[in-house]
């Protein structure tokens, strides 16, 4: 029996309901549609499919119930998109764009700006940024400049390098800051939604080219709060790697006066699906108040006798001079899809502004 409390399939998201919600928009955004060819087109095979291969099987799907001629298809997807419940549905309607429309490339940018507002368009311009990364990428940069925030989350978002669950782009590839005009508009943007893409996007040139995002953030102005966000949350690799430009820019010194009087993680040796707890006392040996930034390492336990780290955030905070400070935090050891424990000891650094100051253990034991 399934647990009705068990979460959906994220591909569940574009199941049969979902198809047959675009039917509906279809049917009633124009007589031309088919609904019943869509439906047939669309099932096929949907059930063995992820929810990125599902996306593009709806969008092969659609050729059957829309107009030939490519523009007036536009025409009906336009007339849909408002039409529809969940924005991976209209996720879809860009993939249309993206498969049937390379060679028509300004009603397809038309087509893209307008249904990304009911559906992120991030993934269906990467195949225009393949084939002529110069000319989308001046568009997108008109994008920068949109009055709807959708439109100017998708100019950077869909020229980021390392954009999950998308296609890498060669030109991208090759060099990772072509879109540095892009972030340049909207360093101060005041939508959130923008904001978070311009330093995730920043965040992924990081990792190819640190000395050019630390040069560049160096430059933009922190006194603005909408920026000195974009600057912390971009340069968060940077700052789990201890990087003292990184900190140094978000207002830290590298190291900090203060003694670690109890690091622990309790208990010490656990199964699959028991929790853990990081605790650690701090205290300061300053004569001034300090910002702190502390996050922990684990070393996780690995096949053949390996280990792969990864650092977590802990807590940032500041600390008057002569002050005591007690963190702690609960961590569940279970699998995800891009992390699968094994038994063994799993080493746990404690880094104060870029520093190990600490270190401790647990373990765990084998599946019985």
């Amino acid at each position: 029996m399934t647990d009705e409390k068990s979460a959906p399939l994220l591909k569940d998201i574009l199941g049969p309901a979902a198809l047959a919600v675009i039917a509906d928009a279809g049917t009633a955004a124009s007589s031309r549609f088919d609904r019943t060819a869509f439906i047939a087109a669309a099932s096929r095979g949907l059930d063995a499919l992820s929810i990125m291969e599902r996306v593009r099987h709806i969008a092969d799907a659609l050729p059957a119930a829309l107009p030939a001629d490519y523009r007036a298809a536009l025409e009906v997807l336009h007339a849909m998109a408002p039409r529809l419940t969940h924005g991976f549905q209209a996720v879809a309607l860009t993939e249309y764009v993206a498969r049937y429309g390379l060679d028509d490339f300004a009603a397809s940018m038309d087509a893209l700006a307008g249904l990304t507002r009911f559906g992120t368009a991030e993934f269906a311009i990467r195949p225009f940024l393949a084939r002529d990364a110069a000319a989308t990428l001046a568009v997108m940069a008109r994008w920068s400049h949109d009055e709807n925030e959708h439109v100017r989350r998708l100019a950077s978002e869909g020229c980021r390098p390392r954009l999950p669950w998308a296609a890498r782009v060669p030109a991208l590839k090759a060099d990772p800051t072509l879109g540095a005009p892009i972030l340049e508009t909207l360093q101060a943007d005041p939508s959130p939604y923008v904001r978070k893409s311009v330093a995730n996007h920043l965040n992924d040139i990081a990792k190819d080219r640190p000395a050019w995002v630390l040069d560049r953030l160096g430059t933009w102005p922190a006194d603005d709060p909408r920026t000195a966000w974009i600057i912390r949350h971009a340069l968060r690799t940077l700052i789990k790697q201890g990087d003292p430009r990184a900190l140094a820019l978000i207002g830290v010194r590298h190291g900090a006066a203060v003694r670690v009087t109890r690091f622990a993680v309790e208990p010490q040796a656990v199964r699959l699906g028991d929790s853990v707890t990081i605790a650690a006392d701090l205290l300061s040996t300053a004569t001034e108040g300090q910002r702190l930034v502390v996050d922990y390492r684990i070393h996780y336990a690995r096949a053949g006798g390996k280990t792969g780290a990864k650092v977590f955030k802990f807590k940032s905070f500041d600390l008057a001079a002569g002050a005591a400070a007690a963190l702690a935090i609960r961590q569940i050891i279970r699998d995800f899809s891009t992390r699968r424990h094994y038994p063994g000891r799993h080493d746990v650094e404690l880094i104060v502004n870029g520093e190990t100051m600490a270190r401790a253990a647990f373990d765990i034991a084998p599946a019985s």
